[in-house]
Order: structure tokens, then sequence, then C-alpha cells
């Protein structure tokens, strides 16, 4: 794995769980060599992760809109950066660098590109390994819900294995490369 696409909160939550997990990811990924591709912004946990990487090392590229740049949101200690039009082209080109995509805790547009890349791997248009960064319990309430889409028959059993849930960042990590792509079909 070379690169990793980071989807989490721009903002902090609640405590400080949130925030040393955030870090730990980025010094992980720096001290592993992988890249990490995300939002480009130094808000929230976006911007703990980004510094926590930059400070060991690692490479970040950051991917932000047009919008948000001209907010004055783009970290400006990326090693790289790119503009561009919607959350829809950051969504795609994020997708399209990584090797693997994992969720931090995060608000409703996290749990969106999340959940998007989700479907797009269901379709067999992503083929990349999916993970959830699962800090205080944080994803269980989410993790509950895919188990009840799988029981009223909305969702394939297989398909829950198509994402790793881990409490630490090196397991995630280590989970994620040698997971297996689900090849059952989306439809029952």
């Amino acid at each position: 794995m070379s690169s990793l696409a980071v989807y989490s909160g721009s903002n902090f939550g609640r405590g400080d769980a949130y925030r040393a997990a955030a870090a730990e990811l980025g010094a992980e990924l720096a001290r592993r060599g992988i890249a990490m591709i995300y939002g480009g912004t130094h808000k929230g946990l976006m911007g703990v992760t980004a510094d926590a990487a930059l400070a060991g090392g690692g490479r970040v590229h950051g991917v932000i809109t047009e919008r948000l740049n001209g907010k004055g949101h783009l970290h400006p200690g990326l090693t790289s950066h790119e503009i561009v039009a919607t959350m829809r082209d950051r969504k795609a080109r994020m997708a399209g660098m990584a090797d693997a995509l994992v969720a931090l805790p995060g608000g409703v547009g996290t749990l969106e590109e999340f959940a998007e890349a989700w479907t797009l791997n269901q379709l067999g248009d992503l083929d990349t390994p999916m993970g959830l960064l699962d800090v205080s319990g944080y994803w269980q309430p989410f993790v509950a819900f895919i188990d009840h889409m799988i029981a009223e028959g909305f969702l394939p059993a297989a398909h829950r294995g198509a994402i790793v849930v881990e409490a630490d960042p090196a397991r995630l990590i280590d989970a994620l490369m040698v997971a297996e792509r689900v090849t059952v079909p989306k439809w029952l």
C-alpha cells in the first residue's frame, strides 16, 4: 500500500480520544511511508491527521474544492495539493488516487463520503479496501445499522466483510493490506 485516503471530521469531536487517534493514524502513515490523501484542510481531525503525518516526515496530498480554498481552509504545509471544482470531483479524485480508504469519526460529510465509496465498491466500480477507525466505539451504531440492513434483507451478509473495523490505527492498516475483495453480487 502506497497511499491511503482519509475521510474525517472537520471538527474535533468531544474529548481528546478523537484527536489522539487522528494523530496516531497520521504518524503511523508517515512511519510506514504511506502517503495520506485527504480533503486538504487544516480544520478539525483532518488537520490533526495531516499535521501528524507531516511531523513524521510523511507525504500528505490535499484535494480541496475551489469554494473551501477560497474561504482559506487549505492546509498551508502540505506536500502537495490540488484544487477541484466540486465535492463530487474531490471524492472521485481522492478515491482514484488511493490504494485504500479509511473513515475516522466525523459528521455527515464523512459518512456520506464513506457510504458513496462503499456503494461504488459494492457495484464493482471501485476496487479498494475500506476501513473504519472505531475510536471509542464511534462507528458501532453504524455497524449495528449495517447488521440491521442484512437482517432485513437489503444487504448480502458478505458485504459487511468488505469493511474493516478496528480501534487501533496500526491494526487497521495491517488489516487493509490483506483485505480481500468481496465478490458476492450486490443483489440478493
